[in-house]
C-alpha cells in the first residue's frame, strides 16, 4: 500500500502512515481511558467516598480555578467534560451533595453561581494527582530525561491543538 499525505492549510502534509499511527495510539488511549483504570485507585484511596462523575467534576473545578481571571461554573464543567449542559448540572449537584464542591456568588456578577472545591474536594485532587503522577512516573521510568521532556512538549502541544480543532 502506497504512503499517501493528505494535505492541511497550515504547513506541510501528513503523512498516512504518521496519521494511522497516531488514530492507532488514540483509540488505545481512549480505550484505557473508558475503563478509568486511572480513576479507580483513586476513588479506593480517599477517605470519603467518591464515584467517578464527582471525580471528574472535581478535576474540572480544580482546573478551571487553576485559570487565572476565570469563573467556574456549571458551563465550564460541560466544556471541559464535554457533556451536555443539563448532564454537567445533575452531576454538579451531586459533588455538591456530596461535599467535594460548593456553590458561591461570582465576584463579577453576584447573581451568577460558581463553583470552588472544599476541604474534601481538595484532598480528592490532591489524591487524584498522585495517584496519577505516580503512575506515569512508573510508565515513564526507562525513558531517558530528554526524551521524557519532549514527550511532554509534544503531548502537550497535541492536546492545545484538539483543544483548538473542538473550538473550531
Amino acid at each position: 500500500m502506497a504512503t499517501e499525505a493528505r494535505t492541511h492549510d497550515q504547513g506541510a502534509p501528513v503523512d498516512e502512515a504518521v496519521l494511522t499511527a497516531v488514530e492507532a495510539a488514540m483509540i488505545r488511549i481512549r480505550r484505557r481511558q473508558s475503563r478509568r483504570s486511572l480513576a479507580r485507585p483513586v476513588v479506593k484511596g480517599l477517605a470519603e467516598p467518591v464515584d467517578l462523575n464527582t471525580l471528574a467534576v472535581v478535576d474540572a473545578v480544580d482546573e478551571g480555578a487553576t485559570e487565572s481571571g476565570r469563573d467556574v461554573t456549571v458551563g465550564f464543567v460541560a466544556d471541559r467534560l464535554a457533556i451536555d449542559p443539563s448532564r454537567a448540572s445533575r452531576i454538579v449537584a451531586d459533588a455538591v451533595r456530596s461535599g467535594f464542591v460548593r456553590r458561591v456568588a461570582s465576584q463579577e456578577d453576584g447573581r451568577r453561581s460558581c463553583l470552588e472545591l472544599t476541604a474534601t474536594g481538595e484532598a480528592a485532587v490532591a489524591a487524584a494527582h498522585r495517584t496519577r503522577q505516580s503512575f506515569y512516573s512508573d510508565v515513564l521510568e526507562g525513558w531517558d530525561p530528554g526524551e521524557r521532556q519532549e514527550f511532554a512538549r509534544l503531548l502537550t502541544k497535541f492536546v492545545t491543538s484538539l483543544d483548538d480543532a473542538a473550538r473550531g
